[in-house]
């Protein structure tokens, strides 16, 4: 019989808000909030004996709009989320080379892997997107020993372009 993968979790305020970090501040998004913050410090700086107080105000908020009022409020979000009574079950995602299987409570629902759209390996959490709202975690503290071997899984039962291992 082939090797199975089996990841058993709950998901923690932690996990969520990783995960909504990650997609907040990927692609373009991370780009244009990168570009926000370090305009509006470079403007604070270069001409903070010009500025009137309250452009300093207006400079201030707006440095801070991504690098803490954004994290603070997804981590409200995800503490939320995370008393969620769906979220109290554990939840079971077992791969192996024909499918993935994902169980919570009496529910359980099996499908190919050519039903996934795409696998994203973060540094420290793996993503399984069935479309583009729905996908699986899997925290990095859950995988273990076994993450080297669901990557080699991904990368056999994944064409490339739906496989990808992102360092950050």
């Amino acid at each position: 019989m082939e090797k199975e993968l089996k990841f058993e979790m709950n998901l923690t305020a932690g996990d969520l808000w990783k995960f909504s970090m990650h997609h907040a501040n990927s692609g373009m998004k991370g780009m244009v909030n990168l570009i926000f913050t370090v305009t509006a410090l470079f403007l604070l700086a270069a001409r903070w004996t010009t500025l009137s107080m309250g452009q300093r105000l207006l400079l201030v908020v707006c440095a801070l709009l991504f690098t803490v009022w954004q994290p603070v409020l997804l981590y409200w979000k995800a503490r939320r989320q995370a008393k969620l009574p769906a979220m109290a079950q554990t939840i079971c995602l077992t791969f192996n080379r024909e499918q993935v299987t994902v169980r919570q409570g009496e529910q359980e629902l099996s499908f190919e892997w050519d039903k996934i759209a795409r696998l994203d390996r973060l540094r420290d959490m793996t993503v399984l997107y069935m479309d583009r709202i729905h996908a699986y975690l899997i925290p990095g503290r859950v995988q273990g020993d076994q993450a080297e071997a669901l990557d080699q899984m991904a990368q056999q039962c994944l064409p490339g372009e739906r496989y990808r291992r992102r360092p950050w």
